[in-house]
């Protein structure tokens, strides 16, 4: 059984046009890395890093964009997840609660009721009915670690209560913690945590002793073309079934918003969008204007020097697309710990020389510290070290080659490259493009798994 057996999905709509969009996804000129900061929740702030189809399209439209398309543009530096937990969103939320008293974990707020206005139904496409269709899908998700407490969104996958929301807005339970669903309708569950995985920034928990619940659809995050207009739902600063809407403001941007325990960068190929996305948005669904998610909104970019301050929407957020990490989210559905592809090297911007000292040896594809530059003209991910009996190894890559292209890919940096490579599973077979000095070769590989890394 796959995940579009498992989780409604609609493959039926036909596909709109591509015609018009920028190559790679994103607005001609865009080429300067940006930097970009987690949203936090109404919560406690954390002490250490945070943790589809499109509407109907003419007859005749072009075949959808496919994985063709990653932008060149790295975000760097303080990318901040949109909706962990975070100290400065509950002082925040304080400040808007009646007594004036701080809260934690939310239990004495009233959920939002969606009200009519009119007695006709909401135009059909319009965000209105979006909205209507969606909001019962989504949850506001608290949680209470030992000494902090946040809150963030999620998205309901299936009526017993599976509920997909993002790494970040779980991890204060890894030791203990407890997490509370509050549903559209103000009911309220306990839940569980059924996976976690850090490389996407994902996680699956499950609402405990609840039934007919609302299922999302998921839609098909690789037909979104630059311009498109959605709508993102969740609960920012605590104020849960808050609905805010916008455009796909670029396709396939790297995002790196940190790094797991074994120093594996968690790089995405994120939806970019303008939609107001907010401390306490993370793990809620971005959605087209078919009411079908298209992506999991997770981090924006903050206009603040600080990374650990509480700033928001200045109109750059951005949503991990459900495409790549449908199969990720069956795997954590099942209890089984999630796989990724990799090609068994470390990776550095094309401007950087040698690794440094400590870090050869490390498995799959990361960012390294940068070193002086070097061939500033060359542009692409520089490979450091190359795992022996890898599928890169077995394909001839050396150290100190220049990846410059997977497949019809443009690979830009090492975020590039690891965003890239995200977008594909295990056993998938690539065509990788690489410079040797200023001979370009080309070789195919099938792509290795992390699930045989020590």
């Amino acid at each position: 059984m796959t995940e579009r057996d498992r989780f409604p999905h609609d493959d039926t709509a036909p596909l709109r046009p591509t015609g018009g969009a920028p190559t790679g996804g994103r607005p001609a000129g865009d080429d300067q890395p940006t930097t970009a900061q987690p949203a936090y929740p109404a919560g406690p702030a954390p002490t250490g890093p945070p943790a589809g189809a499109a509407p109907a399209a003419p007859a005749g439209a072009p075949p959808r964009r496919g994985r063709s398309g990653f932008a060149a543009a790295v975000l760097a530096g303080a990318l901040v997840v949109g909706g962990g937990a975070g100290i400065g969103g509950a002082a925040l939320w304080s400040a808007y609660d009646d007594d004036g008293s701080s809260s934690t974990g939310g239990s004495d707020r009233t959920t939002s009721q969606v009200v009519s206005t009119s007695d006709e139904p909401a135009p059909e496409g319009s965000v209105q009915q979006v909205a209507a269709t969606v909001l019962p899908s989504v949850v506001q998700i608290e949680v209470t670690g030992s000494q902090e407490a946040g809150s963030g969104s999620g998205i309901v996958l299936s009526s017993d209560g599976v509920i997909l929301t993002n790494n970040h807005v779980v991890d204060l339970a890894a030791d203990g913690g407890e997490i509370t669903v509050a549903f559209n309708d103000g009911t309220r569950a306990d839940a569980e945590v059924l996976g976690t995985d850090p490389l996407t920034d994902t996680a699956v928990i499950r609402a405990q002793d609840v039934e007919d619940l609302t299922p999302a659809t998921i839609g098909d995050s690789e037909a979104l073309d630059v311009g498109e207009q959605v709508v993102a739902i969740g609960s920012p600063f605590g104020l849960e079934s808050t609905v805010t809407s916008g455009i796909v403001s670029a396709l396939d941007r790297p995002v790196n918003v940190g790094t797991d325990d074994q120093q594996n960068a968690t790089t995405y190929p994120a939806i970019q969008t303008d939609a107001a996305i907010n401390p306490g948005n993370s793990g809620g669904p971005l959605v087209n204007m078919a009411g079908q998610v298209i992506g999991i909104n997770s981090s924006i970019r903050t206009a603040s020097d600080s990374a650990g301050s509480e700033s928001g929407s200045i109109g750059l957020g951005f949503a991990i697309p459900m495409e790549p990490v449908m199969p990720i989210v069956e795997q954590m559905t099942d209890g089984e710990t999630p796989t990724h592809a990799r090609l068994g090297i470390t990776v550095g911007d094309a401007a950087t020389v040698q690794l440094p000292e400590g870090l050869e040896g490390q498995l799959g594809p990361q960012q390294q510290p940068q070193q002086p530059e070097q061939d500033s003209d060359v542009v692409g991910a520089r490979v450091g070290e190359v795992t022996p009996g890898s599928t890169a190894d077995e394909a001839g890559i050396e150290s100190d080659d220049v990846i410059t292209k997977v497949d019809d890919t443009m690979i830009s940096s090492a975020d590039s490259l690891v965003a890239t490579i995200r977008s594909y599973r295990p056993g998938d077979e690539v065509e990788v493009t690489f410079l040797r000095g200023d001979d370009e070769q080309t070789v195919t590989l099938e792509l290795d798994s992390d699930a045989t890394q020590d």
